[in-house]
């Protein structure tokens, strides 16, 4: 195994998430991807002053020591934390999903989902009850992998059913919260997302050159409702987002198509001319959640207030950045 990169935060990175400077760390002789840094700090691959940090999103003080272990294996979390479980019953399991989490396996193999953590925990639950039972934990709905936010799991044959009957008929309530650039007017977005839209990317048909008649039999009718709720500095806009439908990617889609990508995008930011605002990954979180339960038949709500590295970037959006001591106009 080869030796570890290892580096100081500089003076000029002060207040840099560990994303930023495994990024910095890593890119030579080839810089490396956003993607790639944060898996690396995910995976625990990262150490900050000697102790192994899966935050990504840390800020961290200059002088402080980074040290990358590329080649070292995957450290996979494999349960679910305690906290993280935001409702629990027979039925269903409403949890809150961190920053870097796959929601479900998309690779045969794939370890270490969110879906494997929820039932691990639960699996733990159930031993220390002494009613170990056969689990079904079966995802419902499905986040990013960069997306934070809350998402429930049924743990039922019924449940499930149950939950599936109301995400096709639209019924169930997702309200995101985004940080997105420009200044975003409230609209109700639709359209027919396609798994490429002519530059290998998913997005809406009828948006590219040569895009005419009719929509393919694969493109799926897309609903997303956007509302600005606060202009911040920068030129950038904190905005509700509600979903009648749930197509992948499908909020990171019909924003940037509006020309207005969330912060922190580094895939559907194509084309977008005006200044990026830098942040460690999509700002996008999933604060609301709502259905009606598949025993009882009534309607429960659930929210989760944004993790430490959304509020951190809206804070400084909100303010601005801060001059150095001694400095005046």
């Amino acid at each position: 195994m080869s030796a570890p990169i290892e580096v100081e935060v500089r003076a000029d990175e002060d207040q840099s998430t560990l994303a930023a400077v495994v990024r910095r760390a890593c890119s030579e002789p080839n810089v490396i991807s956003w993607n790639r840094a944060r898996e690396l700090v995910s995976t625990g691959r990262v150490e900050l002053d000697g102790e192994v940090i899966t935050d990504g999103a840390l800020r961290l003080n200059a002088g402080a020591k980074v040290a990358v272990h590329p080649e070292r294996p995957k450290k996979t979390g494999g349960v679910l934390a305690a906290e993280d479980i935001v409702h629990l019953d027979a039925d269903v399991v409403v949890v809150r999903k961190r920053s870097g989490v796959i929601t479900v396996p998309f690779h045969e193999g794939e370890r270490d989902t969110l879906v494997d953590q929820v039932r691990a925990r639960l699996m733990r639950m159930e031993k220390h009850q002494g009613k170990p039972r056969d689990l079904v934990v079966g995802a419902v709905q499905r986040l990013d992998k960069d997306t934070t936010g809350i998402l429930v799991f049924a743990r039922t044959v019924s449940a499930k059913r149950h939950l599936d009957d109301q995400l096709r008929e639209h019924t169930v309530f997702r309200r995101y919260l985004g940080i997105a650039h420009g200044a975003v007017r409230e609209a109700r977005i639709e359209s027919s997302i396609v798994q490429d839209r002519g530059d290998g990317l998913r997005g809406s048909w009828g948006t590219r050159h040569g895009q005419e008649g009719p929509a393919p039999e694969d493109a799926k009718i897309s609903v997303t409702h956007v509302k600005p709720l606060e202009a911040l500095m920068g030129g950038a806009t904190l905005v509700e987002c509600r979903l009648e439908t749930g197509r992948q990617h499908q909020i990171r889609i019909h924003l940037s198509e509006r020309g207005h990508p969330l912060v922190g995008e580094s895939v559907y930011i194509r084309g977008f001319k005006g200044s990026r605002i830098e942040a460690p990954r999509p700002m996008l979180h999933a604060t609301e959640l709502g259905f009606v339960h598949p025993r009882t038949g009534r309607e429960v709500r659930f929210a989760d207030p944004p993790p430490k590295d959304f509020s951190k970037c809206l804070d400084n959006l909100r303010t601005g950045p801060k001059r150095p001591p001694g400095k005046r106009r």
